[in-house]
Parts: C-alpha cells; sequence; structure tokens
C-alpha cells in the first residue's frame, strides 16, 4: 500500500473506531476482547484496503469485517456469564462469595469508550439502549450468528440485505435468525420502560444515595435507594442477592464505617455507575465498579466489578485517592 493510500486509510477509517468497539463489545462481553478484535479488524481491512471497490459503504464494510472476526472468535470462547446466570440467590449474605473456575466473566464498558465525544443527542442514547448490562448478559445465551443478526438489525439498524450480505447468507435467513433471537430476549428483558437515562434526575438521586451510603456507612440511605425486589452480583464468583432485605444485611458487612469507602461518579453500559476506593491506611486504592439499574421505583440491580486499578484506571479514574482528594 502507498503511504498515501495508507494515509487516506487512516483518515477515512478512525472515525468508526469507537462504534466498531461497542459492537464487538456487544457480540463478546468483554472490553477486552473487543479491544483486540477491533485492532484485527483494521489489520485486515488495511491489507484489503487496495482491493476495496466501494460496493458497499466503508462503514458497511468495515463492520463486516469486525462482525466475522467476532463470529471466529466466538467458535474458540464460551459465553460470558454473570453470577445470575449460574444458579439460585445466595441466601446467606454473612457467608463467603463463592468462587468459580473456568468461567469467563462479563466486562463493564466505559460510555466514554463507546460513543464519540461529538456524537448527537439521540445517538448517545440509542448506544445506552444497546449496550445496557442486562442486554449484553442475555446477548450472550443467544447462538453467535442469532447474536450478530439481533444486533445488526436492531441495535445497528442495518437493512436485511446488508445484514446477509455481511454474513453471506439470504434476507429470509436473516429474518429467521432475528425472530428467535427476539423470542428469547423478550423473556429475559425488564420492560424498557422502567430504565432510567442515566442523567434523568431520579437516577442521579439514586446515585447520590448509593454513593453516600458507603460513604458515611449509612445503610438508612442504602435503603432508601433499594427497590424491593433489588438484587446485588458479585461479578468474578457465584455469588449473588435477591430482595432488598438480604441485600441490606450484605452491604452492612461491606461498608464498614464513615470514611471506609469513597466513591466517584461515572457512567458504564450507559447506565449510572460508581468507582469505589477502600481505604487502606492513608491511602484510597480502586477497588472496582458498581454498575446500577436505576428505575422509577428504586435501584433494581447493582452489580459489582472488583477489577481494582485495572479496571478504575480504564474509566479515566484514579487508581488512588488520598483523603484530601
Amino acid at each position: 500500500m502507498t503511504s498515501r493510500r495508507a494515509d487516506d486509510f487512516a483518515t477515512l477509517t478512525e472515525p468508526y473506531r469507537r462504534e466498531l468497539r461497542a459492537h464487538c463489545y456487544r457480540l463478546l462481553g468483554s472490553l477486552d476482547d473487543a479491544e483486540d478484535l477491533v485492532q484485527e479488524t483494521y489489520l485486515r481491512a488495511w491489507r484489503s484496503y487496495g482491493t476495496f471497490e466501494g460496493r458497499s459503504s466503508l462503514r458497511v464494510w468495515l463492520y463486516r469485517i469486525a462482525t466475522n472476526a467476532c463470529l471466529r472468535a466466538l467458535t474458540q470462547r464460551s459465553r460470558r456469564a454473570v453470577p445470575s446466570g449460574l444458579g439460585a440467590p445466595q441466601v446467606d449474605p454473612d457467608a463467603a462469595p463463592a468462587p468459580v473456575d473456568g468461567v469467563a466473566w462479563l466486562q463493564p464498558l466505559p460510555d466514554a469508550l463507546a460513543t464519540p465525544a461529538e456524537a448527537d443527542p439521540a445517538t448517545v442514547v440509542a448506544n445506552r439502549d444497546s449496550l445496557r448490562l442486562a442486554l449484553v448478559a442475555a446477548c450472550q445465551l443467544l447462538p453467535p450468528r442469532q447474536r450478530a443478526v439481533l444486533l445488526l438489525r436492531e441495535a445497528l439498524s442495518f437493512p436485511a440485505a446488508e445484514v446477509a450480505a455481511m454474513l453471506g447468507t439470504t434476507v429470509p435467513a436473516v429474518k429467521s435468525l432475528l425472530q428467535r433471537a427476539r423470542a428469547t430476549l423478550d423473556a429475559a428483558l425488564p420492560r424498557h420502560d422502567e430504565v432510567l437515562e442515566p442523567t434523568e434526575p431520579r437516577a442521579r438521586e439514586l446515585l447520590a444515595q448509593y454513593m453516600a451510603g458507603f460513604e458515611r456507612a449509612d445503610t438508612v440511605a442504602l435503603e432508601r435507594a433499594l427497590r424491593a425486589d433489588a438484587a446485588i452480583e458479585l461479578v468474578g464468583t457465584a455469588t449473588w442477592f435477591a430482595g432488598r432485605a438480604t441485600c441490606l444485611r450484605f452491604l452492612t458487612t461491606v461498608v464498614g464505617t464513615a470514611g471506609s469507602w469513597r466513591m466517584l461518579p461515572t457512567l458504564a453500559n450507559g447506565q449510572p455507575a460508581a468507582a469505589a476506593y477502600r481505604r487502606d491506611g492513608d491511602t484510597y486504592r480502586a477497588f472496582g465498579v458498581g454498575v446500577l439499574d436505576a428505575t422509577p421505583g428504586g435501584i433494581a440491580r447493582i452489580t459489582v466489578f472488583d477489577g481494582g486499578a485495572d479496571l478504575v484506571v480504564r474509566f479515566g479514574l484514579p487508581a488512588t485517592l488520598t483523603p484530601a482528594s
């Protein structure tokens, strides 16, 4: 490839990187895997760019490469799980979280890595809807090609004919795959109107109550924030809790005393979230990120990812805090 052609490639394709990362993440349920597959997509596209004839748009061409790269990867990867997908809730909140070997866990996606800063409001809302943890987790229940068709048709609104061309199949096959995928998800997902946008005042209020509950060791604030049927999932273990009473008993064991935790607000998967820092002497060290399912009636679910500093810094936040910061 000539230098001029290579410069053209970089200029024309780079604007699609964030949305391709989001697409690969939706398919794979892993930010790490998505980053790898985006790199593979750009490498494959660069090698083939000299033969790109423009019969489809550059965007469609890149999505075809990315989708098929993800489908190949999925033949060698197990589905990404959350604790509630592995078994019944834990009834004893005092028991130690149960570790599980050999499970690939769902990972959160920082909003800043998925949506271009200059995106219009409608695009931002659509991105959030298609990246919510509940949807990404439910998509893991689908066979890979059903997953790909669902996301290309409904999250990205590609016409059936373009999706068929991307996947090397027919329009009737695409419609059949979409119908089966939708039937599975309709049974697994909460009602759309229950989910609040993270910018809505009620969502902000719930996040503030959640953060204050930890920072002040205020279980009353946490009780006010939780819905009666709330759940807490501890990703990385098989442990999850259902019901406000059980969740509060668990939270009582972890909030410690006032000042044991610091929290910073953030956004993950189009949802309000908080990065948690646990006090260690004179320093607060990153523990992980809690992602909230905020609804008008309260927090319906808290999904906790205890990835430490490696996870928190991916949200553009520091690995440590001082009491004065």
